[in-house]
């Protein structure tokens, strides 16, 4: 069974938003296309709390963009985004959010950030989106959504190492692209065995 995945069509990484992805609600109409077409559709929600430590207002002299060490290793530190409960965390008012399923609440925890639909960036805490897709013997995933060069690329990398074969629909994700990151990840992704699609080849 295939599912498509709708990484963190929020309003805080549109236009307009905290921490938005250039040209992130054009990812929009191909998405609500495309699930039409799906028995399964999962999305995911940025969620943080406001004291979050990814975020840079929460580190003395640290500003967005810049990195710190976590536990985990090297964490992006970002502009106060998501933030649980807020208008910045809903999902954007044009996307079609009722064939959705399941919505996966991730980076809800303080010490540790979530980019991946699967697991938080320690790579070990899961978020239980694998369990559910295991249960509904899903083994094709088709990801859109937001950032290509973050929470996209990590759902696609860790999809695969799940064993999931995996299209990502190209005119259906954007990136933040901080130097060349966009290239960077389409290059990982590719070499990881994504498959590169459009939302056209998937609409029935």
């Amino acid at each position: 069974m295939k599912a498509l995945v709708i990484v963190d069509v929020q309003n805080d990484f549109c236009p307009g938003g905290a921490l938005a992805v250039p040209g992130g609600d054009k990812v929009i109409k191909p998405i609500n296309e495309l699930t039409k077409s799906f028995d399964c559709v999962v999305q995911t929600q940025d969620w943080h709390p406001k004291d979050h430590l990814s975020f840079a207002s929460n580190h003395d002299g640290k500003n967005p963009f810049d990195t710190t060490e976590m536990d985990y290793g090297e964490q992006v530190l970002w502009p106060d985004h998501c933030v649980q409960g807020t208008k910045g965390a809903q999902f954007h008012p044009d996307l079609n959010t009722k064939p959705s399923q399941l919505i996966v609440r991730k980076g809800f925890r303080r010490h540790i950030d979530s980019y991946s639909a699967f697991f938080e960036n320690d790579q070990e805490t899961v978020t239980g989106l694998n369990g559910y897709l295991q249960e509904r013997n899903v083994n094709e995933l088709v990801i859109t959504g937001l950032a290509t060069d973050f929470c996209v690329k990590w759902t696609v990398l860790d999809a695969l190492k799940l064993g999931y074969k995996v299209t990502l629909i190209e005119d259906a994700v954007r990136g933040i692209d901080i130097e060349g990151s966009v290239e960077t990840a389409m290059e990982e992704m590719k070499e990881a065995g994504v498959q590169i699609s459009y939302s056209k080849n998937h609409l029935e």
